[in-house]
């Protein structure tokens, strides 16, 4: 169940969504809070510098991996703004980080660049619980997705 504790993490997400767009990158956006609320890290996508593996899940997870004891990394979430994809799925999954909370899944983001005639990615879109059948999940939030589809569509031309 997402709360207004919650909430305010993902409109933070989809903040750092937006500042990448901003910046000539993919709208997509993340914060990693410990268990007592204290933001540990935030970023957005970093893709546009040829590094298709630079988004800001992936780096979360390194940077737990490193920074934070295991029990820290199972009590953290990790918000976003869009569902995470299978490869930051996975180092989510390995890093042993806590829940997920998103703003958009992939099967929305999947049905939006469809309906724009957007080819798919090299890398098939899977729910989070396909790559890692135990996370704990929550999402999508419906207002928050409606932001997130305004992001991707600016992204690829379509709004």
């Amino acid at each position: 169940m997402v709360d207004e504790t919650d909430l305010r993490y993902l409109r933070r997400a989809v903040e750092l969504a937006e500042q990448g767009l901003a910046s000539g990158d993919e709208p997509f956006g993340s914060v990693l809070v410990a268990a007592e609320g204290t933001v540990l890290m935030a970023d957005h996508n970093r893709v546009a510098s040829g590094d298709a593996t630079r988004h800001p899940e992936f780096a979360i997870a390194r940077w737990s991996a490193t920074a934070l004891t295991a029990s820290e990394r199972a009590a953290a979430t990790v918000y976003t703004s869009g569902e995470h994809c299978p490869m930051c799925a996975a180092a989510h999954g390995w890093a042993g980080l806590g829940r997920i909370v998103y703003a958009s899944s992939c099967a929305q983001l999947s049905s939006w660049l469809a309906d724009w005639g957007v080819p798919p990615g090299p890398v098939r879109p899977l729910p989070v619980r396909d790559v890692v059948p135990g996370a704990q999940v929550d999402g999508p939030v419906p207002a928050l997705a409606e932001e997130v589809r305004a992001l991707q569509a600016r992204f690829h031309g379509k709004g």
